[in-house]
């Protein structure tokens, strides 16, 4: 088909169609964006390739984006920009998009295309849009910069963590919507990567400082005969999560097929470790006897099933255990800090051993010469005195 070819499409083409991408011809695109679709006009000026916004499918007609594209194509072949007339046009209007309208038109189409099931996320998302970004609702939406964004994430950067890095995406996901819909051009400046990371600390670093409480090592076992006095699922993972060292996650995604009980081995494949690389972590006694308890009432592939079926369990329910055994002043993560601090100050042992019982790149030739190998005797002998630490 020669790209001179055009009005390719029909309405019932587009109707039946599932493609992310429609070529009309001439430059014209529809293109799906999260559920919504958009017409966009791709052109060429200056060696540059741009994409002009012409609206969404349900208020932009076939008819009505092929004469937009015809438009803005007559521009083009008079070396003039339309998105540069397209912004001066709109700043000429008295009434530019703002951030915060268009914000809460985002939301009610979600709402309406039955695109977000839960009562939750429209509550989040419109507390998030009408307080925390309460500083940018009334600037034009085409204006907003990195400045503006920054501002809005600052109150509550490291101390409220996790919604602020929600409220980035949520930013970030309107002005992407805004920029298809033709009121923005250029990068995102709520995108992280190559972005915000190089004004804002790392999100991981501020949460490992400020939420990740570990327990001192010295009230474990007690802390340990309490959590055996709690009843379900999400107690015992949190058992195993603790005498393994292992993340959360790691615990929570846990299949029979990863557990070889006779070798007293769980074997973690490269796609649920944080690093990529397979790992291997040698089960003590105390560790094989949860597995036990479990295998006897097990009701799927999972170790640690959830209760939705087929399900793994949610990190709220260790959270949960973890506070129903009285410590709610302390994280599940924690007590990968827990184990490390014990290893170093009491089992005294090997820098690169108790590295590697948390599967952490090391650094110099002889620690990556005992990842390659993982030394998982010397590990089983740490794991089996972590045990015993735990009562």
């Amino acid at each position: 088909m020669g790209s001179h070819t055009r009005n390719v499409l029909t309405v019932r083409k587009i109707e039946a169609s599932k493609s992310p991408m429609l070529r009309d011809g001439g430059g014209l695109w529809l293109v799906t964006k999260g559920t919504g679709r958009y017409w966009i006009f791709r052109y060429s000026l200056q060696g540059r390739r741009r994409d002009l916004g012409l609206g969404p499918l349900h208020s932009v007609s076939l008819l009505e984006a092929r004469e937009a594209a015809h438009k803005a194509r007559e521009l083009v072949r008079a070396g003039i920009d339309p998105i540069r007339t397209k912004r001066a046009a709109e700043e000429d209007k008295p009434g530019a998009v703002l951030f915060g309208s268009y914000a809460d038109q985002f939301i009610d189409n979600a709402v309406n295309s039955g695109k977000w099931r839960g009562a939750k996320t429209e509550a989040r998302w419109r507390n998030a849009m009408t307080n925390h970004a309460a500083s940018i609702r009334d600037k034009p939406i085409g204006d907003i910069g990195v400045r503006d964004v920054k501002e809005a994430l600052e109150k509550l950067w490291g101390v409220k963590q996790e919604t602020a890095e929600k409220l980035r995406e949520s930013i970030e996901r309107v002005l992407d919507a805004a920029r298809v819909d033709g009121h923005r051009t250029g990068e995102n400046p709520a995108a992280w990567k190559g972005n915000l990371e190089h004004v804002l600390n790392k999100p991981n670093a501020l949460l490992a400082a400020r939420h990740h409480a570990s327990m001192p090592h010295e009230d474990v076992a007690a802390f340990m005969r309490s959590l055996a006095g709690i009843k379900g699922v999400g107690a015992r993972a949190l058992e195993f999560t603790i005498l393994t060292a292992a993340r959360s996650g790691e615990t929570r995604g846990a299949t029979w097929g990863e557990i070889d009980l006779h070798a007293a081995v769980w074997t973690i494949p490269a796609i649920r470790m944080k690093s990529g690389k397979v790992h291997r972590v040698p089960l003590s006694d105390a560790a094989v006897a949860v597995l036990k308890v479990m295998k006897a009432q097990s009701v799927n592939d999972l170790v640690f099933p959830g209760v939705r079926a087929g399900k793994p369990l949610s990190d709220m329910s260790l959270a949960k255990a973890l506070k129903s055994a009285g410590a709610a002043a302390y994280t599940v993560h924690g007590f990968r800090s827990t184990f490390r601090d014990w290893a170093t100050e009491i089992a005294h042992a090997p820098r690169e051993i108790a590295e590697a019982a948390l599967s952490h790149a090391v650094g110099d030739a002889v620690e990556r010469s005992y990842a390659r190998s993982d030394a998982l005797d010397r590990r089983r002998a740490l794991m089996a005195k972590w045990a015993l630490y735990c009562g």
